[in-house]
């Protein structure tokens, strides 16, 4: 079968359509982005940004719009090439995707999955794949999902297992547990399924699978992750039931219910955020601010992290957007120290481990990360990145299977790191580059469109200068 077109039907289909990685898109200017990206040590950092719309809800929205009937309008829809993936798949789906404007799409759906013509190529976008899986498990349709070369290393079984529990079937292309596969829904059945690792991608793709098997599907979680998924299926129409379970919930779901199309407003990105906040924490003489920032307590791991650390972190102006509670954070540089992070946070903030990392290099002290294997499993091994990355930097590290120690104090700088075309490694250690003596070069940084278009923008607005 030939590749699904690579853009949504709309007539701003240009500004937003997948391309070659050197170009990214900022509103609806183009910017070129070199083959490498330079971070030099930078004078204060001052002034207001706006975050990025949050990835995890951007690709629900479009998803649940999909599977919806009736029009879903989003407001500050992230427009990076993950979210544009998942837009791309769900009109092959057949809903109909338009983009009104900067971050205002609407999606049109038919009341569920009609079978696409060809291939959903879900480029670099994990979460993407995973839930759409689980959503077209529901269907009686045969689909084949890929990705890029980055995603083609992720693991799948641990959502394609569930789901094959509850009627789905699967055949791989290649490797077994690796994409290409494809995967044939439909006469579900539900599922009473207790997660060994907290991960709201596993429980994400069981519940929409649930809503057309027979029956109550339930995900049992012994730590929680964050419940999105659960938010939007309530905003949708559904009933979504939610019951402590120990130190963790218990999620169930009736199979048959019918969604609606919804408004749906993205507020901003806690994992984008961290990057223009870090910053702001370690460059001498900084004030940084970033609106709108999601403050769900699931996500919010890393700054509870932060504020242990010493860090002069303040919350203004909190308020309720699209069903989650927001705010002004505002960043000061601060004097840090290391700290030991509990475990059990991680669920609330494993996408921030590689920034807290880098912050961590610049605190008095160690500071400890353990339980954080899944991190192994990510775009890249980003254990092992980070420790090589800051090693290379001057900063001591000690890495475990499960996790790695960081040994703060100065930082030397002056390597050119290797990203392997992981986003949140490349911006990692260009704020570290930014406090650093010397400057720090990071290979690979088209790739950091895929969750943060015009990152590097925003930060020369703040006074950096990245190039």
């Amino acid at each position: 079968m030939g590749r699904l077109p690579c853009h949504p039907r709309t007539p701003l289909s240009k500004a937003i359509s997948a391309r070659p990685r050197p170009l990214t898109v900022s509103g609806d200017r183009r910017v070129s982005i070199p083959a490498h990206l330079t971070a030099r040590r930078s004078p204060a950092l001052t002034g207001r940004v706006r975050a990025p719309g949050d990835k995890s809800i951007s690709h629900r929205a479009l998803i649940l719009g999909a599977m919806a009937t009736g029009v879903t309008d989003i407001e500050g829809l992230l427009e990076g090439e993950d979210i544009l993936a998942t837009a791309r798949a769900v009109e092959a789906f057949g809903a109909t995707v338009e983009r009104l404007g900067e971050g205002r799409w609407r999606v049109t759906g038919q009341g569920g999955f009609r079978q696409p013509a060809g291939v959903i190529d879900c480029g670099n976008a994990g979460t993407g794949v995973r839930l759409l899986m689980g959503a077209a498990a529901g269907y009686p349709i045969t689909v084949t999902f890929d990705g890029d070369a980055s995603l083609r290393k992720r693991p799948m079984k641990r959502v394609t297992g569930p789901l094959a529990g509850m009627g789905a079937r699967f055949d791989w292309h290649g490797v077994e547990d690796r994409l290409p596969v494809a995967v044939s829904g439909g006469g579900l059945s539900a599922i009473d399924y207790v997660q060994t690792v907290a991960s709201a991608q596993i429980k994400s793709a069981v519940l929409l699978a649930g809503l057309k098997a027979a029956g109550v599907t339930t995900v049992t979680e012994a730590e929680p992750s964050r419940d999105h998924t659960e938010r939007m299926l309530r905003a949708f129409g559904a009933e979504v039931g939610v019951l402590p379970d120990g130190a963790g919930w218990r999620v169930s779901l009736r199979g048959g219910q019918a969604l609606t199309g919804t408004a749906v407003a993205v507020p901003g990105d806690p994992s984008s955020a961290a990057f223009p906040l870090a910053a702001g924490l370690i460059v001498p003489g900084s004030e940084v601010t970033v609106e709108g920032v999601m403050l769900n307590p699931l996500r919010t791991g890393l700054f509870e992290t932060w504020r242990e650390m010493g860090a002069d972190l303040t919350v203004a102006n909190r308020r309720m957007a699209g069903g989650e509670e927001v705010g002004d954070i505002t960043a000061r540089h601060s004097t840090l120290k290391g700290v030991v992070v509990p475990p059990e946070r991680a669920a609330s903030m494993i996408d921030e481990y590689p920034v807290l990392a880098a912050i961590a290099a610049f605190a008095e002290g160690a500071t400890v990360m353990r339980g954080i294997g899944e991190m192994r499993v990510k775009e890249s091994d980003r254990i092992a990145l980070m420790a090589a990355g800051l090693s290379a930097c001057g900063v001591r590290v000690e890495e475990e299977p499960e996790g790695f120690t960081v040994f703060g104090g100065a930082v030397k700088g002056g390597a050119t790191v290797t990203t392997h075309g992981d986003h949140r490694i490349a911006m990692s250690h260009l704020v570290l580059g930014l406090a650093a003596e010397d400057a720090v070069v990071v290979d690979e940084p088209g790739m950091i469109a895929t969750s943060f278009p015009g990152f590097v923008e925003l930060m020369r607005g703040l006074g950096t200068d990245l190039g």
